[in-house]
């Protein structure tokens, strides 16, 4: 059945499907210590400022710009290593250099026939929950100093 489900999407709708589609979508694969983006749909382009021209050949890693000190870059390079899925939350910049927070997933995919692992990526703004959640605890925080 799902042989069957691949083969009656035609290519084009495919890629107009995933185009549409609301949330950041990313394939890459490996080359050497690299993940190069060889796929971003339209909503990564509107989410980053990045055409698709700018990012692709590259590694998903100049989203970060210079903020390296995350320990969920540790689980995602890990996870990659081992073809894990993984769903991590990080800072990420904008072209404009303006900072968002992506709630990223990355599900691996072997393709027998070419002998490649592919990555495939969803990606989320989660920009306006980080900022209630941390609005929230200093709220909480405030509550707890009335309080004693």
């Amino acid at each position: 059945m799902a042989d069957t489900l691949a083969t009656s999407i035609r290519p084009d709708l495919l890629q107009a499907l995933m185009d549409h589609a609301e949330h950041c979508i990313t394939i890459a694969e490996r080359e050497g210590n690299d993940t190069i983006l060889l796929y971003v749909n339209r909503a990564f382009e509107e989410m980053t400022g990045y055409t698709s021209d700018e990012c692709l050949y590259k590694d998903c890693r100049f989203l970060q710009n210079a903020d390296n000190d995350q320990p969920e870059l540790a689980s995602i390079r890990a996870a990659i290593e081992s073809n894990q899925p993984i769903r991590a939350v990080l800072r990420n910049y904008r072209k404009d250099g303006s900072l968002f927070w992506n709630d990223l997933t990355i599900s691996p995919y072997f393709d027998h026939e070419e002998g490649i692992m592919y990555y495939i990526g969803v990606q989320k703004d989660v920009s306006q929950t980080i900022a209630l959640q941390e609005e929230l605890s200093q709220l909480k925080k405030r509550l707890a100093e009335l309080e004693g």
